[in-house]
């Protein structure tokens, strides 16, 4: 019996029903997936910061264990990653504290000396005639030094704040210290799961990764260390206020990549303008672009290209979105993430480039295979 034409057109409106149906599920399970990932994006943070410093700490732990057990030489490396900033903050924080006093008791006499400076300046005379900088000087140098009578709220909400910072490092610490533990092994059950050509080219993956990551983390430490020795060496013999303060703004924000030395170089340079202006500033920018370009072409190239050789448009692209998404700590991720997007790109292709070979060769073969029967 022929089928009519009405119920032809029923069954078409089923299917297109059910279609409909898969599409809006598949759209709200989408929505749910995101808004989950939303409720949990401070935990999902600390994972991925948790990897990359169980990816850093595989390299020495790995070292260790040639000669101990693994347990201790996990104890030993996490110890250390404990205790050295904590013994590099007790050795740097008293000084730093009291610089950063001593700075701001002395900023009303720094704005005293620039408004000399200002008012023996012609053009300047002309700028504070049109603009009052003097006057909003000495109300920023002034509630400046007022303002360390409120240092008792000020040191509430830091040390609110620092506690906060204290359970999520920790948080971080024993996820890490987990996945150096175990991560090996998830790793390796993973790959044996695949095939043997496929599994190949998976731990190769995984052991340059691994060896991008830790190389750029110790690499950024090693360049932000000798950013701040060679800022401390400049600034103390120029007689900069509060060196060491200084110094450790320019070695801190060196970590950073493409920008961070800049950030710090203007940073300095204002407070420069404090002390012996303008000599202490001309002084700092000519050492700022020299240091820039010897760090851009002898100390980053040897400490980051045997670990990390990425293209400079691509990491410039990165640290861009990697600060938008996740601000400065997204900024310091972006160089490894897009060491790791490339390092998978190019094991895949080569992989791809493998299995149309062993395909070719197999073709070859079996063509082959009749002729010499």
């Amino acid at each position: 019996m022929e089928e009519s034409f009405w119920s032809r057109e029923l069954r078409g409106d089923g299917l297109f029903n059910r279609r409909v149906i898969r599409v809006v599920v598949i759209v709200l399970i989408a929505l749910l997936t995101l808004q989950i990932i939303f409720w949990l994006r401070t935990p999902i943070f600390w994972l991925v910061i948790s990897a990359f410093l169980a990816i850093a700490a595989s390299g020495p732990v790995n070292v260790l264990a040639e000669r101990m057990r693994r347990g201790y030489a996990i104890a030993i490396v996490y110890l250390a990653i404990f205790v050295i900033p904590l013994a590099f903050a007790a050795l740097l924080l008293p000084p730093l504290v009291k610089s950063a006093v001593s700075l701001a008791k002395d900023m009303p006499q720094y704005v005293h000396d620039v408004r000399q400076w200002i008012e023996q300046s012609d053009l300047f005379q002309r700028l504070d005639d049109n603009f009052d900088i003097n006057q909003k000087l000495t109300d920023a140098a002034n509630d400046l030094a007022g303002s360390l009578d409120d240092a008792a709220a000020l040191l509430g909400d830091i040390g609110g704040a620092a506690i906060n910072s204290i359970f999520a490092g920790f948080t971080i610490l024993i996820m890490s210290m987990f996945m150096v533990s175990r991560g090996r092994e998830w790793v390796d059950a993973w790959i044996a799961s695949h095939p043997k050509h496929e599994a190949e080219m998976l731990d190769r993956t995984t052991r340059r990764v691994a060896g991008a990551v830790s190389g750029y983390i110790g690499g950024a430490i090693a360049q932000a260390f000798v950013a701040f020795l060679a800022a401390l060496i400049i600034l103390t013999i120029i007689g900069a206020p509060s060196p060491l303060v200084l110094a450790t703004i320019v070695g801190v924000f060196d970590v950073i990549p493409m920008v961070g030395a800049t950030i710090a170089g203007l940073i300095v340079g204002i407070v420069t303008v404090f002390g012996d202006f303008p000599v202490d500033t001309i002084v700092w920018a000519l050492y700022v672009i020299g240091y820039q370009q010897f760090e851009n072409y002898v100390v980053q190239p040897r400490i980051q290209q045997r670990a990390v050789a990425v293209d400079p448009f691509i990491v410039l692209v990165a640290v861009l979105f990697g600060g938008t998404l996740m601000g400065i700590t997204g900024a310091l991720l972006a160089i490894p993430v897009a060491a790791t997007i490339q390092i998978v790109i190019q094991e895949s292709r080569t992989f791809r480039k493998e299995v149309k070979r062993i395909r070719a060769e197999e073709a070859a073969v079996s063509a082959a295979d009749p002729s010499e029967a």
